[in-house]
């Protein structure tokens, strides 16, 4: 049966939201239902393949739910950077789900049903909110994906883990009621649209002063995007198992974040607005504060997943950076960006659950010498670190480079230091990991462990010490999203021709 563009489209965002069905029903069958899970990311994959493929062909793809009031509607249309976000959702869905097999399993975590069952209402919500054709449906989508993460983060159902999911939920709702629902109605009274539309929606004669302050409240009121202040639902949130970490800062809460906050600047200001508003320049300061105080906070955490909480602050703000400098390099940087991170932050969330799993370390200062134990996972950390610093030959090298051209054609220069030095703090806190990893005697870093009574006799005995390495379904996924950033550096074309066509709207 050959089927519509407009219906995979409308498929797209249904068959997360239908395998939820089959998920409760099979919970008590193990392999069924993560083979219903595996099943299900297939079929988006292909839908979200499909309608790339009709993007690129050049076709205009959109759907019609419900029109509540005269011209707010719930309605979808495929655009490059909601095509971009999609492709990398339905991706990750697939691998983070094989990483929670062997994951969950191997922890012995309780719930598992109700973690596969959020998982698929998330990505349900993210595929709502990356074709969404305006910023009502947008919204409706954004507060799903708040709920449904809500369980994940609490999943462990300790006090810490529902203090951290009470902080989680807390800033959430607080700012998208605060600030995000009043920026949309404050766009609706003032434009009297809420549809996206190339170029933006304000007309030429909006008062900057009104323009500038509604841009204020998207940006505080998208609390996804975690600027500071608004960042410690973040770090709060990492009790969180660690697929839901992955889920949280690569497939889908973060990267719905600074995608609205992207999609807002062009779609709803437009870059000729955005370049003239009185309140863009301290908004990128605040941006550049984040980047910069996520850095070095990071550095002082010697929880792993901890330090990479804060890396993915830092990290979000240069989304933020590329969207406010209102140019085609700062887009096309930001767009790149959204992807580079999402497969180097997924890879060294994933070695970090490998780490706790194979040797119950998640603390950096014991960490030393695990390189002999984990030699892959080490690897994997690395070339991922490589990544996010932005150097050869991982993909975030080309992210950078545009978000650094960005910053030199608007004269903006101290905010090309403020990226420059947040990517030697990269070095400072993500190498010095896998280096003593697999160097633990070349220089101090932490008393070293003492070795277990077992690596003492293989050593006595002439043995190598063991290999443990995460679960084969684990080490599956790690192995997958560290290749991800070696070929968006090998092979980044596809991905800049669609953060280019954000600027033009079509292929």
């Amino acid at each position: 049966m050959n089927l519509s563009l407009e219906m995979m489209l409308q498929l797209a965002i249904i068959v997360p939201l239908l395998a939820t069905f089959a998920i409760v029903a099979t919970g008590k069958y193990p392999n069924i239902r993560e083979g219903v899970t595996i099943a299900s990311s297939l079929c988006l994959i292909y839908l979200v393949v499909s309608l790339y493929q009709g993007l690129l062909a050049g076709h205009a793809i959109s759907a019609f739910w419900w029109e509540l009031l005269p011209g707010l509607t719930i309605s979808f249309d495929i655009e490059p950077l909601g095509m971009l976000f999609a492709l990398i959702a339905s991706f990750l869905w697939l691998v983070t789900t094989c990483y929670a097999i062997g994951y969950m399993r191997s922890h012995h975590e309780k719930n598992q049903t109700r973690f596969y069952l959020c998982f698929a209402i998330a990505i349900g919500a993210v595929m709502g909110l990356a074709f969404s054709a305006n910023l009502f449906t947008l919204f409706i989508f954004y507060e799903v994906l708040t709920l449904s993460t809500y369980p994940l983060v609490t999943h462990a159902g300790t006090e810490k883990a529902k203090k951290g999911g009470r902080t989680y939920l807390g800033i959430l709702l607080t700012t998208s009621i605060v600030f995000f629902l009043f920026a949309i109605v404050s766009t609706w009274f003032v434009a009297g649209t809420l549809d996206f539309t190339q170029g933006g929606i304000f007309a030429d004669d909006v008062d900057k002063t009104v323009a500038g302050v509604i841009l204020v409240l998207f940006i505080f009121g998208i609390g996804k995007a975690a600027i500071m202040p608004f960042h410690r639902w973040l770090p709060a949130a990492m009790v969180a198992p660690t697929p839901v970490s992955s889920l949280l800062h690569a497939v889908a809460v973060v990267k719905a974040g600074v995608f609205t906050v992207l999609k807002v600047c062009v779609f709803i200001f437009g870059l000729d607005l955005l370049a003239v508003l009185p309140t863009t320049q301290f908004l990128l300061y605040l941006a550049g504060a984040s980047v910069l105080l996520a850095s070095i906070i990071a550095m002082r955490q010697d929880n792993l997943k901890a330090r990479l909480a804060y890396s993915t602050v830092s990290q979000l703000g240069y989304v933020t950076i590329g969207a406010l400098l209102a140019t085609s390099a700062g887009v096309i940087g930001s767009s790149m960006h959204i992807a580079m991170h999402a497969f180097g932050k997924i890879t060294l969330f994933f070695c970090a659950g490998a780490i706790l799993v194979s040797l119950h370390k998640s603390q950096i200062s014991d960490m030393r010498g695990i390189g002999k134990q984990m030699p892959l996972t080490m690897v994997a950390f690395f070339i991922a670190s490589l990544s996010i610093i932005g150097v050869p030959p991982a993909g975030g090298t080309w992210s950078k480079w545009y978000l650094m051209m960005g910053t030199i054609e608007t004269e903006q220069f101290v905010l090309m230091v403020i990226l420059m030095l947040s990517s030697l703090l990269n070095i400072a806190y993500l190498l010095p990991i896998p280096f003593h990893a697999f160097f633990p005697k070349l220089t101090p870093f932490s008393p070293i462990e003492e070795k277990s009574n077992a690596d003492k006799v293989a050593e006595q005995n002439g043995q190598s010490i063991a290999i443990k390495e995460a679960p084969l379904p684990s080490l599956i996924a790690i192995v997958v999203t560290t290749l991800g950033c070696l070929m968006l550096f090998i092979y980044p074309q596809p991905l800049f021709e669609l953060a280019t066509a954000v600027l033009t709207g079509r292929e």
